[in-house]
């Protein structure tokens, strides 16, 4: 896992880097999506989570669902355009494991996309993804280790 600005960003994902939206393209086709540390540090103390329902369409940069902490309520946006095809229950039951684990047990929604190949075209990943992102965190003067 690589540490830029004090930000745990694993090296196995994509990443929506605008957007603090992490990717994993899973085997059978579907896309997990969640939220990144440093979007999580920003929001603060996550109290709510509200994922949209399975079967529920989404477009590429609008809600795939909202978080609100007490100084901050926003979306977290779908990567792609496609259909929400579970939602993370735990996040909705317990909105803290956002904070605790925004890249294990707090991931968000999986979608199944209507393109990938279309829609994926801004995903990075790699040294790439984590270039882009320290470039990002420094322009926003973003450190994880304040609040």
């Amino acid at each position: 896992m690589a540490t830029l600005n004090n930000c745990n960003i694993p090296e196995d994902r994509m990443y929506w880097v605008r957007e603090h939206v992490w990717v994993i393209k899973n085997d059978d086709g579907t896309i997990t999506i969640g939220m990144t540390d440093a979007a999580q540090h920003l929001a603060g103390m996550i109290v709510n989570a509200n994922p949209k329902k399975p079967g529920r369409k989404v477009k590429k940069g609008r809600s795939a669902g909202t978080v609100e902490s007490g100084k901050w309520v926003g979306p977290i946006k779908s990567p792609v355009n496609g259909v929400i095809v579970e939602a993370n229950e735990k996040v909705k039951a317990n909105p803290s494991i956002l904070n605790e684990d925004p890249y294990g047990e707090g991931w968000f929604v999986r979608i199944q996309p209507d393109d990938w190949e279309a829609d994926s075209g801004d995903l990075l990943e790699g040294e790439e993804a984590m270039k882009a992102y320290q470039a990002f965190l420094d322009e926003k003067g973003i450190d994880c280790a304040s609040r």
